[in-house]
């Protein structure tokens, strides 16, 4: 009697042995055929072909994504009395880099590793760009996304994703420490997960690799030790989602945000251009950026994000997608807070 297989979504299982499904998404067919169909945007090699699909979803770690019929429209800004400053004007085109040119921290390029933490690195990587906005240039630093991931427990589940919007709930209480990239040593608790080094032709170092485990929450500096931990903590006076409308002026005046988003499997692979979802695309899972501006490429209305999958990806780590749609319900799906400054 020959071997026998059982086949499903994930896995095969031959002869006992667990074989992970390669991502038929990130093949140059595949690719190829999305550029065939797609109008506004290009895709090309981000990952290694043979990335398992498992890997890849494990990235998208926000659980953020908002339904329309189901919106909690008491946690939805409308209105702020700083918007008045605006006059009613908003620009057809808007880049926070640009804006707040000092501020070096708008448009670094963070890389998660091997862990669905998108979204604490958008979190505390918006919430770091409105403290240095805030005051004026004078914090100019990251906030601790490790801090984020492993000690707010009722943010979600470290690694395994979490709330956005929990996140910055979590800033308005407890409030987060200084912390910069993996092995930097800077503020008071670095991101401890390693980078996935992506080479020219795609290879990732996190390839076959298993997730990154939980990490001890350490409530103390390990990184520049000179620094007080009690003392290094920043807060936000709120924490909101924010409606269409309030969206760009919301960015104007206290600085970029977190957008959550639904990713298909053509999104992995984009390169340069607006993107909108192929129409035949499979869902993946939910995934956490940081909005940083705006504008309109060959007629089409975007949104520019920031993503965290290392600057190999996309077009040097960022991305545009289609606004004013709610394309992929990133729309619907965009939390920020205002930071408290002494």
């Amino acid at each position: 009697m020959g071997a026998r297989m059982w086949i499903s979504s994930s896995v095969i299982l031959l002869l006992g042995v667990c074989v992970t499904e390669q991502a038929y998404f990130l093949e140059e067919d595949f690719i190829d055929s999305i550029n065939e169909k797609a109008k506004t945007w290009k895709a090309g090699i981000n990952f290694d072909p043979n990335t398992p699909k498992e890997y890849i979803v494990k990235l998208l770690g926000s659980k953020g994504v908002q339904v329309p019929h189901k919106l909690n429209l008491k946690m939805y800004k409308t209105d702020d009395e700083a918007y008045v400053n605006l006059f009613g004007r908003i620009p057809k085109k808007f880049d926070a880099r640009k804006e707040w040119r000092r501020c070096i921290t708008i448009g670094q390029v963070r890389d998660q590793g091997n862990c669905g933490s998108c979204w604490a690195l958008a979190t505390s990587s918006a919430f770091a760009d409105r403290l240095c906005i805030a005051t004026n240039y004078e914090f100019n630093e990251l906030l601790s996304a490790e801090e984020l991931t492993f000690c707010c427990h009722l943010c979600g589940f470290a690694c395994h994703g979490g709330y956005p919007i929990k996140a910055w709930s979590y800033f308005r209480r407890h409030g987060i420490v200084t912390g910069g990239d993996y092995q930097s040593g800077e503020g008071c608790a670095p991101y401890r997960v390693p980078p996935c080094f992506s080479e020219e032709d795609g290879n990732n170092t996190c390839r076959g690799q298993p997730m990154e485990k939980h990490h001890r929450c350490t409530r103390m500096c390990y990184g520049d030790q000179e620094i007080d931990y009690d003392d290094d903590h920043r807060f936000t006076r709120d924490y909101y989602y924010l409606t269409y409308a309030s969206i760009q002026k919301d960015v104007m005046t206290y600085g970029p945000i977190e957008a959550s988003m639904e990713v298909y499997d053509d999104f992995p692979s984009y390169k340069s251009g607006v993107y909108e979802k192929s129409e035949n695309a499979t869902y993946l899972g939910g995934h956490a950026v940081k909005l940083i501006g705006w504008g309109e490429e060959d007629g089409v209305p975007y949104w520019l994000m920031v993503n965290s999958w290392s600057e190999m990806w996309g077009d040097k780590g960022l991305f545009k997608i289609r606004r004013g749609t709610n394309e992929c319900s990133v729309d619907n799906s965009m939390t920020a807070g205002v930071p408290v400054v002494y």
